[in-house]
This record gives structure tokens, C-alpha cells and sequence, in this order.
């Protein structure tokens, strides 16, 4: 991958992350509280940050101080 198409997945992740945070903050709430998809939700939100963080460390340049 380059580094446009890089940026891209990067962006994409980032949007899918944030609305499994709403998602798990919803679901969070006792009243309306499902355990199971809750930690389904979790867990995925767990592998995309992961994700993020390889794409990250991809396009950030190693630096050596």
C-alpha cells in the first residue's frame, strides 16, 4: 500500500473506532445493557485500534534522537 492509500484506511478506521465508542457508551447504560454485544463491540474496538497504531507507526518516519 502507499502511503494515499495508507491515509485513506487510516481515516476509515478511525470513523468505524469512534462509532463503536458511541456504540459501547450506549450500550454501557444499565437500562439498555446487552453483555454480550457490549464485548463483541469491545473487542472489535480493541483489533481496530491496533490497526490504527500499525498504520500509524507505518507513515510516522523512525526517528532517532
Amino acid at each position: 500500500m502507499d502511503k494515499e492509500e495508507l491515509e485513506t484506511l487510516l481515516i476509515e478506521l478511525r470513523e468505524e473506532h469512534r462509532d463503536l465508542d458511541d456504540m459501547t457508551a450506549v450500550l454501557g447504560n444499565p437500562t439498555t445493557a446487552n453483555q454480550l454485544q457490549l464485548q463483541r463491540l469491545k473487542r472489535k474496538k480493541l483489533m481496530l485500534k491496533d490497526k490504527i497504531a500499525k498504520i500509524e507507526d507505518k507513515l510516522l518516519p523512525d526517528i532517532i534522537a
